[in-house]
């Protein structure tokens, strides 16, 4: 199964520190966060963590090589 492209361009993110669960189906609602959508898919969210402040870019086409983060992948697609 092949996850839904969410888009064509990866989301940009000021994010503070903490605990965040990357949506990897492409379904989720809150993009690109995980909301449970993925349930029954086969896919799984991916944790990540952050230990301070930054800007980031997480994957939107959900077919980076480098989940959660964006690794110019969609360029292909």
């Amino acid at each position: 199964m092949e996850p839904v492209i969410a888009q064509k361009a990866p989301f940009g993110k000021e994010l503070q520190p903490g605990t965040y669960w990357w949506c990897a189906c492409g379904r989720s609602q809150n993009q690109p966060f995980c909301d449970g959508s993925h349930k029954g898919t086969g896919f799984a969210p991916v944790k990540f963590v952050l230990e301070e402040s930054k800007k980031v870019w997480l994957c939107g086409c959900k077919h980076a090589h480098t989940p959660p983060f964006c690794d110019g992948t969609h360029k292909n697609l």
